[in-house]
């Protein structure tokens, strides 16, 4: 089930203030404790999440996006699936020959099962697992409240 879209902004400071002009209340933007606005996510009308994140955090959570510079502006589109397990089917069944894999299945310090691959047009398509706090770890260091 679709149910988050996740866009790289070029300014954290600036893009919130679009979406609230879309219905969208945005919390206050989170920092790192190098003081680096790196997030900020609500729940839109329609009950789908909405996440803002910079181009520095996202490598953190995709892989296939490390050393890229041509990250403002992409989207993630996030599906749910029911099980943990689902997550590494699902990916299996995409990416056997013909999708390509952005993130293998890993999980995630948030407490979810998560992988990424590509749509044909090159989109990203987050596949995630409920959240399971048991297995949460710390977030990188650098990206740590």
């Amino acid at each position: 089930m679709l149910d988050q879209v996740n866009v790289i902004a070029s300014d954290l400071r600036r893009s919130p203030r679009f979406y609230r002009q879309l219905g969208i209340a945005f919390p206050r933007p989170l920092e790192n404790s190098a003081g680096q606005m790196f997030h900020a996510a609500s729940s839109a009308q329609s009950g789908a999440l909405v996440e803002l994140d910079s181009p520095s955090f996202a490598p953190v959570w995709n892989a296939g996006w490390a050393q890229r510079s041509d990250l403002v502006g992409r989207v993630v589109l996030g599906f749910r699936v029911c099980k943990r397990e689902t997550v590494d089917q699902r990916f299996k069944e995409l990416t056997g020959d013909v999708y390509r894999a952005l993130q293998p299945p890993f999980d995630a310090f948030w407490g979810a099962r998560y992988a990424i691959v590509e749509d044909p047009d090159g989109i990203a398509i987050g596949l995630m697992s409920p959240i399971d706090a048991s297995t949460a770890t710390a977030p990188p260091p650098e990206w740590t409240l």
